[in-house]
């Protein structure tokens, strides 16, 4: 029964196989809590009552010491299958109907400062040349960078990033075609500057595809060659420590990841005076709240400008100790 929410949900809702994967995660969790194992008969799923979901919770918070916000996220799995479930006439009621959920403070998103983001380009510039005056491994340099240029241009998710194929870069017209959250498609515009860097690893990527011993279906845009001298489409794990790598070189935050370079672009957009609507449409977001996020992150630099800056604001200075005469 579970598997078939899975797959209603991965077909008719066309959800990302991540998403998918997290639900099924989830779901498989409250199965284990109940004694079931990964999975649950209908008589099962019919036999659950509030409290064995009230119950869930609690050793989720207590002895698993998860936070708020997973607990949040897990009991919303279990909704949108007891939702489906009634709807198909599965279960007779919905026992997560009346579960109220854990409030969860949304964290401001953090972000790389624009002094690390030219840090960042100006490492590559670095490397690359010295690439070019020996070393064998300028793909990869080109690659990496492009990583680092693309995230912060567009804006886009790690998967949109690695679901893209060349078909979806339109360097004449300057612009991507991005398939976001349900494969709902929207187009990024992209500057002269990243047009040229694309060109430039796509003739790398080109000739590292055609000298491996297996060439990956010519659509796939973003590339890796593994141990074996192979040509394999790029995975999230290495894409995610292409990011780490490279902006822990030149960063002080905790975290670096590609959603920070997505942070990083929105906060960079409506810092230079872009409205809070066309970003919403850069990121794909389909609600508004979602994107307004940004900019809390962005009044908390205001405040700091104007405490600093403005004659009413500013602390009053404390009397300098005089000497006696």
């Amino acid at each position: 029964m579970i598997q078939h929410f899975l797959d209603y949900i991965a077909i008719e809702r066309k959800y990302s196989p991540r998403t998918v994967e997290a639900y099924r995660d989830d779901l498989r969790d409250f199965c284990r809590f109940m004694g079931w194992g990964d999975t649950a008969t209908r008589e099962q799923i019919q036999g659950v009552g509030e409290d064995d979901v009230k119950a869930w919770m609690l050793e989720m918070v207590e002895k698993q010491k998860h936070s708020p916000r997973s607990v949040k996220r897990k009991l919303s799995a279990l909704r949108s299958f007891y939702k489906w479930a009634l709807r198909i006439g599965e279960v007779r009621r919905d026992v997560t109907a009346r579960i109220i959920s854990p409030k969860a403070d949304k964290p401001l998103p953090v972000f790389f400062r624009e002094e690390e983001m030219e840090a960042a380009e100006k490492n590559y510039e670095l490397k690359i040349k010295n690439y070019e005056c020996g070393a064998d491994d300028i793909f990869g340099a080109l690659r990496d960078a492009l990583i680092i240029e693309m995230l912060y241009q567009t804006g886009m998710r790690q998967a949109e990033m690695l679901g893209l194929t060349d078909a979806d870069i339109d360097l004449d017209q300057g612009q991507i075609r991005v398939f976001g959250k349900r494969r709902k498609e929207r187009i990024v515009p992209i500057g002269e500057g990243l047009v040229a860097q694309i060109r430039e690893y796509m003739e790398a990527r080109d000739t590292e595809i055609s000298e491996s011993r297996h060439a990956v279906e010519p659509q796939t845009f973003f590339v890796k060659i593994n141990k074996s001298g192979e040509a394999v489409p790029m995975t999230k794990n290495t894409l995610y420590t292409i990011v780490r790598t490279r902006m822990g070189e030149v960063s002080t935050l905790k975290k670096h990841s590609p959603h920070v370079l997505r942070h990083t672009f929105a906060t960079a957009m409506l810092d230079n005076g872009a409205d809070i609507r066309t970003i919403q449409t850069l990121l794909g977001h389909a609600s508004l709240s979602t994107t307004q996020v940004y900019t809390h992150t962005t009044f908390e630099q205001v405040k700091r400008v104007y405490m600093a800056t403005h004659p009413r604001a500013k602390g009053k200075e404390e009397p300098k100790n005089k000497k006696n005469d």
